[in-house]
């Protein structure tokens, strides 16, 4: 009988500490991620606004901006400081051409790069097996540089100078990760930037224009996730 007693706590004990060993390998897992995602950067330019000095003619509300999609790659980092919770940064720059519309149509006001390096807390919800679903908010600090007036003369009008400043911006994100296997996975994910930076132009070299660029892009990627 003390015989029968030890194996059958010895069975105990094993099948009690398969869970817990399962739980501390699942534990062990490396709280770093990586993806690598193709982007298409779709702004909503509707609202800018054009401010020209001494032309209150190109100062009516139909007179704005409007700004060129792009397709871009895209590298993202997270850490994650539970099992549910994670902190990503996400990098990558974007092309985009800026013309008018409205009474400023077909004008080519210029090109310029955008480096909007982006901090979004997430909450992961991990229920689902293999299907991953999340959702992020945070906060784009968002860097112009390449800036560059379009030069072309369009209807008697030609940008010579263009300046677009550096801005702080709000970041929405909803997205899954559907996990291969431990480490791989492939990634859906759509965020919307508040993004409105202030710009300058000169048009014809005398005429001094401003505003606000209402960029605020849909960012709409699909890629690769790897789980250390």
């Amino acid at each position: 009988m003390q015989r029968v007693s030890v194996v059958g706590a010895m069975v105990a004990a094993a099948v009690i500490a398969c869970p817990l060993q399962t739980a501390k390998a699942d534990d062990t897992q490396s709280p770093w991620q990586v993806r690598v995602r193709a982007l298409a950067v779709l702004p909503a330019s509707s609202g800018s606004t054009v401010n020209v000095q001494g032309v209150p003619a190109l100062s009516t509300p139909n007179s704005s901006l409007s700004i060129g999609n792009s397709i871009v790659p895209e590298l993202d980092i997270s850490y994650f400081i539970t099992r549910n919770v994670a902190a990503e940064l996400i990098l990558g720059v974007t092309p985009h051409n800026i013309t008018g519309s409205g009474a400023l149509a077909n004008l080519n006001i210029g090109r310029a790069w955008l480096l909007p390096p982006t901090l979004l807390a997430q909450y992961h919800f991990t229920d689902f097996g293999a299907f991953k679903p999340y959702i992020g908010i945070g906060v784009n600090y968002t860097i112009f540089f390449g800036q560059s007036a379009g030069y072309t003369p369009t209807n008697g009008l030609g940008v010579t100078n263009l300046s677009l400043n550096n801005t702080v911006g709000g970041a929405a994100q909803i997205g899954f990760d559907y996990m291969i296997d431990k480490h791989w996975g492939v990634n859906v994910d759509v965020k919307k930037f508040i993004l409105r930076p202030t710009y300058n132009a000169t048009v014809n070299g005398t005429i001094p224009v401003s505003g606000t660029a209402t960029i605020d892009p849909w960012i709409i990627g699909a890629g690769v996730t790897y789980r250390f």
